[in-house]
């Protein structure tokens, strides 16, 4: 039983003290005057009956109820309940009205003193309190006839139950009746209806904040303009904690002078009134929740850690449901009758259970990892938080790891971690119910009727009969605390009462105790958490580099089943083995993770052992010492704690079952089925059970035998732990040194100190006899670690103190002969030969190629690619590999085999050129093979390939920095003669180097070097180098610092210094002529017929272009070619002067000629503006004044560009229309240019057609033009006859004469600096060089980041504009940047477009060596080949160009001779220094370096290999690098789709072939077996079946799985060689089958299905292209045939039908066809065509064959004057019969045909005359 009320107290206002601003209070009287002995008087009453503060009022208020809770400092809980009313102030009244006192009337009070009744009890019954003070009150203020002191002695001798249900009736004997029920359980919080009024007041989310917030720790403060309100919130608060139980400060009403108790460092809950709000918003660490307002306020400061999904959206899901249930209805056209609310009381118990079953879900299974160390006399457990986190797979869930190391928790464990006391619903529920709560997850009706059910049980505790509800105390009478004249609260007689309640206490004693303590019980354990183990089948797993959970634990299991009597020995291979194996389980043993591995192993380290010596053994624990695991507290903290379990465990087991206890400590690896074998729990609770039975001594007995099985386990870790500890080779003290001093400094959250430990810590070092100070600190550091370890875990285990004394004398004395054992051991293993390891394999070399470094053993790590790490696609795990890495003087190569012994024998080889190398930095690799091998070399490619290895331990670092030297030394070789271009296979020569120019050369210096340079120039001719070459092999000429050289330098200097030789040309350059004529630029200027070299007088007829030879010696221009196309009417003197306006001197010259439109594209170097450089060339080299020099040199500028537009202006005219002027509407297609002009990163003018002076006024014509027919008018008003596509910045300097018919567009466009950046950043999405940890950054995601997309775009976008600007016969001059980088991106782009011949093999080859080659692309330097250029990064340009015409190729295969496996080739190759073509800057290097032209003379001269040649000589063999689609169209220029959209990521980037390297370095030697044999031979070896496994990322999928045409001509390759027959050449055999091809679908094959018909390849494959669903049409396939089709046409109508179904071929559209023979301009021959008369879109088409689906042109009726028969002319079809020729008369020309006979011809003439006089 305990007393209802402990003390009852009267409180009032305090005249004598008053405080600084209002009054204070004071204790009147209390009764008993007496403390009980077991609940002293709480201090500070007088400040929580006013939280306010004492004030006087002027009127007297209604009285106040409120209930203060005050904590003692055993933090037991006193309810203090106070009821305030408020009486006059006699002694102030008086003062004011002495005068008025002898009338006799006693006035009304005006001042009131507030007065308090408190009672304090340490039960929790607010509404009883309230009766019973509501009760005094009512007798003093209503003057009852009862004596106050006789209330007061019952109230305090008043006894109630304990918990448990029962009921009392009381009196206090003022005609009350009174019932206090006793909730069922004790440990469920009683709330009435708190909670739920706390969700009314502040909202669902708001108070899951204050729940999380609590939780995890935070202060929390409520404020409320009412005392009990905030009673109410911080109780509701508290108990949705429940099971946990809120241990920091918690005062729900906070009095004023207090206030500062807010700022304390704990969590705390408080609640203060609304008055003080503005004092509390300064609190930076506090969550404010204002209940009155319904807000919180969460600082900014602090992060809220949220309940894990999914328990979170449950949550609110449920308390919705509950509180909201018409929600779900809300929208319902016909609403159910509204459901009504439970009433306030039930619905608090709703709410409560939802967050019970809440904690259920959170706390699943916590009993299977509680741990327990002792029973008697108090049980000891301890929580294993890592494994519950783990087996939970919340590691990384920050709350539910907060809410594990908070207070409540701590709590909770050792309050309901006992096996054997009183369950609660919660343990019901935790235990059973979890399964049925996920059940319901989805199933909302369920969830609530399961919530009521709780619900019920809740509030059934609180109310546990509720039938019997029958009160009855008098209250006072309406309005009595508002009657003038009452007499203040009379004294209170102290003797009375303390008699009466003397004598109540007596009467209680007779009577016998009601109380009915909780049953103590068995606590049900639940379904214990598993971690999925698998069984011993999955052994072979464990080798695979042991990455599951499960493979780690079959290994501990399957090494634990070999150990007998505790030890095993072992022979050095097999100690090997088990050593790796342990350490690849050890190497994920973090510190979050169980734990368990580690803690399996740890017994087995000290099983195995090999013998080195006689005497001298080695263990295991020595070689996996190496894991940050061991130096972790916690860890040995709970692998002790579970083997005390076990042993206590044993203890018991052996006591009730001797022979039990064997058998099961061999089987205790495997969890026992419970019912079978009792866990230590289930022995705990029957220990408990029987505890109280036990007599005194049996009880002494059992506390010394846990205590010694405790004692004996420490000094057992402790050797463990020095085993483990000390490391092998003690003069490197790796361990405890390295791993963090805070990891095991204070790394477990314990209470104890650490004093034993580190006094005994501190005699040892001081008393220690070592000399060596090295070993004296690797001891002093594991002493200190074991010494703090055994003083925590024994003193929380209750060791005794002489005990742990004990241990910590014997540690020191172990590590000492520990570290003397070791010794020996150490020196014996140092001696043991190594162990075999895999053989290393010799990579094969290509001709040539020599190793410079041999093999370093490493281990090859994956780049972060995920395919060969059997990442998301599954397959084997290739890497990582084993095996070396060489350096040759060409390539890097790895070659090794998988580590992974299941992939089997497979090689894998990864190489890249030295040339190519980005990037290679050292870094430390976390090995999977062996701790010990750490230091790596990470090494990048511009090929998008990255060799990441570490180095086994063999690998001295003095090896690792000869192979760094040597590898930068080939990176950057000496001169290009070093190269492997030209050294391969000879010992180059040291070639005398002209010396490279610094970076920051003076001006002096500079000026000096110009000068010396005009000197020199005059001199030197080129035939003298080379004579000197031949002779000596070296170049002897000593070069100045050459300007203009290095990219960086903004200063270009023009090389106009040099003086140009005259007109006439000597001997040696005669030859040098001869050379350069047969370069590709040459012999593409005469295909393009773009003028000839020859002088004015042998011209047959005026050309308007000539080649000018001025820049033959590189004096005009050094990096362009040796001859460039200029007008004709511009002097070579001239040249020099224009040249000096452009950037390096590169002038506009023409680089191509659209041949249809005979529109010229230009391409030049960007404008000079006016700068230093100007002014101090002019100074420099002539006297004239700077001005005039300017001057004149801008207007040869403007006279060059006049030269050209007439050049135009001439090519335009000779076209046969005149283009310009009498145009048809232009045909540009006006979504181009819409895209160009919005697009603001691009261009930035709002239409290139505005006059281009007002838009240098700056009256841009910003009009938005949204029709594009305006824009076409636009357009036709003024198409310029000359864009220049140039900078935006030279726009200011760019004064065009409004005259000219010319246009400037400027362009905006990537600078190299943001190619580099792109490049980078496409490389790390590429070969990321580690898998990303963070799964949002997906490989789509860097790939989008690296901005590479975006300038693919624009340069593609630019060149399609272009293209469609020649189509449209306007021509156009490219001048961007120094005009070497996006100029011939883009120049050559077009070129691509618009010319079909550049999409051939030869054809691009020339384009290649023309736009790249010949007009100096820096290969050397945007590659940097070159040491000058070390720094500068690598800068893609070309790469871009290729990847573009991928883009291109993608969407047009049938255009390209080409396949894309040779755009990656040129990829790969124009880094790789493989071949010289790359080489160099300009032709003028080349020339300088002799590497320009063939030599042919001179036998020995250093060739080096051509990468042209190279690729005829392949392509000669086999058909690699052929594109079978290929069948041109003919059509106009190529319209690629150029948006983001349409792009594609190139394979290139990703793909790798593990199995032979990259497929790009073929052997060029002729070798007798071709490709696809050396295919064969490889595959005979391998077993005969047919199946075959192909990996993408280690085989070559084109090799072996190559498409139908390849393996035919495989095929037909093997049949001819088994009848010895020679082989055919590949392209001849090609040719043949497409003849026969184009037959077949000639002849009328009636029984041949048209579908299977192979002829759809290549004869038609261009139409495949142009639409996206071919239809075959099934039965009309013979009534197509139209009958008007001549009969001589001989092709069979039905293939045609079947290709060309999707153009419409009905009679309306075609109104008549067949073939017409039509002479072609002058001087050319008569040539048959297929004619097409087209009544609907009037004109009469042409065709090459009937089966053409590109029209090949047309002719207007509306422009045909006359059709006539006329007579045959010379030249004509020799069968045709002179009545079957007639013309045709349009106002533009007449055009000659001949029909098949004189009928046909008749038909032609009348059919078009009815046309036209339909017309």
């Amino acid at each position: 039983m305990a007393r209802l009320a402990d003390y009852f107290i009267v409180v009032g206002y305090d005249h004598e003290k008053t405080g600084p601003t209002e009054g204070l209070g004071k204790i009147i009287q209390r009764f008993p005057q007496k403390d009980w002995e077991d609940t002293p008087f709480p201090q500070g009453i007088e400040l929580f009956c006013q939280p306010g503060g004492w004030q006087l009022s002027k009127e007297r208020k209604q009285p106040t109820f409120f209930v203060v809770v005050l904590t003692d400092i055993d933090s037991e809980r006193h309810y203090c309940s106070c009821l305030t009313f408020y009486e006059a102030e006699i002694n102030l009244q008086g003062k004011e009205i002495e005068g008025e006192e002898e009338s006799g009337l006693i006035p009304p009070a005006e001042v009131f003193a507030p007065k308090s009744l408190v009672l304090v009890s340490r039960l929790d019954y607010p509404e009883i309190f309230r009766a019973c003070l509501g009760l005094i009150y009512t007798v003093y203020v209503d003057s009852l006839n009862v004596s106050l002191e006789t209330l007061i002695a019952n109230l305090c001798s008043c006894l109630v139950p304990a918990s448990g249900g029962s009921q009392k009736l009381f009196s206090l004997g003022a005609g009350d009746r009174q019932l206090i029920q006793t909730p069922l359980h004790d440990s469920l919080p009683v709330t009435g209806t708190s909670v739920a009024l706390l969700f009314q007041q502040l909202g669902i989310q708001n108070v899951l904040s204050l729940f999380c917030a609590v939780l995890t720790e935070n202060k929390i403060l409520f404020h409320s303009a009412s005392f009990q309100r905030l009673s109410d919130a911080c109780r509701a608060l508290e108990s949705l904690m429940f099971p946990l139980k809120y241990s920091y400060p918690y005062i729900p009403i906070l009095p004023a002078q207090l206030l500062e108790v807010l700022s304390s460092p704990t969590p705390f809950i408080i609640g203060v009134h609304s008055v003080f709000r503005n004092d509390i918003h300064e609190l930076l660490d506090v969550i404010i929740a204002d209940l009155d307002g319904g807000t919180i306020k969460i600082p900014e400061c602090i992060h809220l850690s949220q309940l894990p999904e999914p328990l979170l959206h449950q949550t609110q899901m449920a308390l919705s449901l509950v509180l909201h249930p018409d929600l779900e209805t809300a929208d319902y056209a016909f609403p159910p009758p509204r459901a009504a609310l439970s009433h306030s009381k039930m619905l608090d118990k709703e709410v409560r259970a939802i967050f019970l079953r809440l904690f259920a879900q959170l706390f699943q299974g916590y009993r299977s990892c509680l741990q327990l160390i002792r029973i008697h006399a108090e049980p000891v457990i301890h929580f294993h938080k890592a494994a519950f986190l783990g087996k939970r797979g919340l590691i990384e869930n920050d709350f539910l790891t907060k809410v594990l190391n908070g207070m409540a928790f701590a709590g909770f464990v050792s309050e309901r971690g006992p096996p054997f006391r009183a369950c609660d619903l919660f343990d019901e529920l935790v235990a059973f119910e979890v399964e049925r709560i996920k059940a319901e997850e989805g199933n909302p009706p369920k969830m609530i009727k399961h919530v009521r059910e709780l619900a019920e049980q809740l509030f059934k505790n609180e109310n546990p009969n509720p039938h019997i509800a029958f009160q009855k105390v008098p209250r006072p009478m309406e309005g009595s605390h508002l009657r003038v004249h009452i007499l203040p609260f009379p004294r209170i007689n102290e003797c009375r009462v303390q008699e009466l309640l003397q004598e109540g206490l007596a009467r209680s004693q007779g009577a016998p105790p009601a109380t009915r303590g909780d049953k103590k019980c068995v606590v049900p354990a639940g379904p214990p958490l598993l971690c999925n183990i698998l069984s011993l089948e999955t052994l072979p797993a464990a080798l695979r580099a042991l990455k599951g959970k499960a493979a780690r634990h079959c290994l501990t299991q399957e090494l634990g089943l070999h150990v007998k009597q505790n030890r095993a020995i072992l022979d050095h291979q097999q100690f090997d083995y088990i050593v790796r194996m342990m350490n690849c389980a050890l190497q994920d043993c973090s510190s979050s993770e169980e734990y368990n591995i580690a803690a399996a192993l740890l017994p087995l380290t000290t099983a195995f052992y090999r013998k080195l010596a006689p005497g001298v053994s080695q263990f295991a624990y020595t070689c996996v010492q190496d894991h940050p695991i061991w130096t972790n507290q916690q860890f040995w903290e709970t692998t002790f704690y579970s083997n005390v379990q076990n042993q206590v465990r044993s203890l018991y087991l052996s006591a009730k079952d001797d022979n039990h206890a064997v058998q099961l400590r061999q089987k205790y690896h495997h969890s026992p089925p419970a019912n079978q074998y009792p866990t230590a729990m289930d022995l705990a609770a029957e220990q408990l059970r029987l505890w109280p039975t036990l007599n005194k001594q049996t009880q002494q007995e059992l506390i010394q035998n846990e205590e010694s099985t405790v004692f004996s386990q420490a000094i057992h870790f402790a050797n463990l732990m020095v085993y483990l500890l000390v490391p092998l080779d003690t003069s490197k003290n790796k361990l405890l040194r390295t791993s963090a001093t805070g990891d095991w400094e204070s790394g477990s959250n314990s209470i104890v100190t650490n004093s034993i430990a580190g006094s005994v810590a501190e005699s040892y070092d001081t008393e220690s006899g070592f000399e060596d100070s090295e070993n004296n600190d690797v001891a002093n550091a594991v002493v200190r670690f074991i010494t703090r370890f055994i003083d925590k875990v024994c003193t929380e285990s209750g060791v005794t103190q002489d005990h742990i004394k004990g241990l910590h004398c014997m540690i020191p004395g172990i590590v000492a002969m520990h570290i003397e054992t070791l010794e020996a051991v150490h020196r014996e293993s140092r001696r043991l030969p190594p162990i075999q390891k895999p053989k290393i394999l010799r990579p094969t070399l290509l001709p040539g190629e020599e190793f410079v470094c041999e093999g370093l053993r490493v281990l090859l790590d994956p780049d972060g690619r995920e395919e060969a790490t059997g990442g998301l696609l599954g397959g084997p795990h290739i890497l990582p590999a084993e095996g070396a890495l060489f350096l040759t003087t060409y390539r890097i190569i790895f070659k090794g085999t998988p580590h992974d012994q299941l992939v089997g024998e497979q090689t894998v080889i990864r190489s890249f050129p030295i040339a190519s190398v980005t990037k290679e930095k050292k870094i430390t690799i976390q090995n999977q093979l062996q701790q010990s091998m750490q230091e790596g070399l990470q090494i990048t490619s511009a090929t998008f390939q990255l060799i990441k290895v570490a180095f086994d331990e063999e690998v001295s670092p003095e090896v690792v920095e000869i192979f760094k030297k040597q590898l930068m030394k080939f990176r950057y070789p000496q001169s290009i003669f070093s190269t492997f271009a030209f050294a391969a296979g000879q010992t180059a020569p040291q070639i005398i180097l002209p010396k490279q120019k610094e970076k920051n050369t003076s001006f002096r210096t500079f000026s000096k070097s110009i000068v010396k340079g005009a000197k020199r120039a005059g001199k030197m001719t080129i035939g003298r180098q080379y004579l000197l070459k031949k002779k000596t092999g070296t170049i002897v000429e000593e070069r100045g610092n050459r300007p203009g050289w290095n990219e960086d330098d903004d200063i270009s200097v023009s090389d106009d210094s040099e003086m140009h030789t005259g007109g006439t040309l000597k001997a040696s350059e005669k030859s040098t002529m001869e050379q350069l004529v047969e370069r590709a630029c040459f012999r593409d200027y005469q295909r393009l017929g773009l003028g000839t070299i020859s002088s004015n007088s042998s011209r047959s007829k005026p050309e308007y272009l000539r080649v000018t030879a001025l820049n033959r010696m590189y004096s005009l221009c050094r990096s362009y070619p040796g001859l460039l196309v200029v007008p004709q009417s511009v002097q070579d003197n001239s040249l020099q002067r224009v040249a000096r306006c452009y950037r390096h001197n590169r002038l506009p010259v023409v680089c191509w000629k659209n041949t249809k439109t005979s529109t010229l594209l230009l391409r030049s170097g960007g404008f000079h503006g006016k700068g230093v450089v100007g002014l101090f060339k002019s100074q420099n080299t002539h006297t004239t004044a700077p001005t005039s020099l300017e001057s004149s040199s801008s207007i040869e500028q403007e006279k060059y560009l006049q030269a050209l537009l007439n050049v135009i202006s001439v090519h335009c005219k000779m076209n046969g229309s005149n283009t310009l002027t009498a145009r048809p509407p232009i045909s540009l297609s006006p979504g181009v240019w819409t895209s160009l002009r919005s697009s603001s990163r691009f261009i930035n003018t709002q239409t290139p057609f505005i006059d281009v002076g007002a838009r240098l006024a700056g009256k841009d014509n910003s009009t938005s033009y949204s029709s594009s027919t305006f824009l076409q008018s636009q357009l036709l008003r003024r198409q310029a006859a000359l864009y220049i596509f140039g900078e935006k910045s030279q726009l200011r300097g760019f004064k065009l004469d409004f005259a000219l018919n010319c246009e400037f567009v400027p362009v905006e466009f990537s600078d190299i600096r943001q190619t580099k950046a792109s490049f980078k950043k496409l490389m790390r999405a590429c070969v990321p060089s580690t898998i990303p940890t963070d799964s949002e950054a997906t490989f789509l995601k860097a790939l989008g980041e690296s901005e590479w997309f975006p300038q693919l775009h624009r340069i593609m976008q630019l060149g399609v504009i272009i293209s469609e600007l020649l189509e449209n016969g306007s021509s156009v001059m490219v001048c961007l940047e120094d005009g070497w980088d996006i100029t011939a991106q883009v120049v050559s782009l077009v070129q691509l477009l618009s010319d079909p011949f550049y999409r051939t093999l030869e054809g691009f080859r020339m384009l290649v060596e023309k736009e790249w080659l010949s007009f100096g692309h820096k290969f050397s330097q945007r590659s940097s080949l070159t040491l000058n250029c070390q720094g500068s990064g690598f800068a893609p340009v070309f790469l871009q160009f290729l990847d573009c015409v991928h883009q291109i190729h993608n969407q047009y295969p049938t255009e390209f001779e080409f396949n894309q496996y040779y755009l990656k080739f040129l990829a790969f190759h124009h880094v790789s220094n493989r071949f010289k073509t790359f080489l160099l800057d300009s032709d003028y290097e080349r020339l300088e370096h002799g590497t320009l032209f063939e030599d042919k003379g001179d036998k020995h001269a250093k060739k080096g290999v051509c990468i042209w040649e190279c690729i005829e000589k392949m392509h000669k063999r086999s058909p690699i690098f052929f594109n079978y689609l290929y069948a041109p169209a003919e059509i106009e220029a190529l319209k690629p789709n150029v948006n983001m959209s349409s792009l594609k990521k190139w394979d290139y980037y990703v793909e790798e072939i593990l199995a032979t390297g990259p497929s790009y370095d073929w052997t060029m030697v002729t070798a007798k077996c071709s490709v696809s044999e050396e295919a064969d031979q490889s595959d005979s070896s391998l077993s005969q079946t047919k199946r075959k496994i192909v990996w993408p990322c280690y085989d070559d999928v084109k090799k072996l799985q190559p498409d139908a045409i390849s393996s035919l001509l495989n095929e037909i390759e093997k049949l001819e060689s088994k009848l010895n027959q020679s082989p055919e050449r590949w392209q001849l055999l090609w040719e043949r089958v497409k003849i026969s091809l184009k037959d077949d679908t000639r002849q009328d094959n009636l029984r041949r299905d048209p579908s299977g018909s192979s002829g759809m390849m290549s004869a038609n494959l261009h139409s495949y292209q142009k639409r996206s669903l071919l239809e075959i049409p099934g039965s009309g396939l013979g009534e197509e045939q139209s009958a008007s089709i001549p009969p001589s046409n001989g092709v069979d109508r039905r293939t045609t039908t079947l290709y060309n179904h999707f153009t419409s071929k009905n009679d309306e559209n075609r109104s008549f066809e067949g073939t017409l023979y039509k002479r072609g301009a002058l001087l050319k021959g008569w040539k048959p065509r297929w004619f097409v008369l087209d009544v609907t879109k009037h004109q009469l088409r042409y065709y090459d064959s009937g089966e053409d689906t590109s029209c090949k042109g047309h002719i207007d009726l509306a422009e045909v004057e006359t059709v006539i028969p006329a007579s045959p002319t010379i030249g004509a079809p020799k069968h045709a019969s002179e009545k079957a020729f007639f013309d045709l008369k349009t106002n533009k020309r007449v055009y000659n045909f001949c029909a098949q006979d004189a009928q046909s011809a008749q038909q032609w003439m009348d059919r078009i005359q009815s046309c036209i006089s339909d017309a």
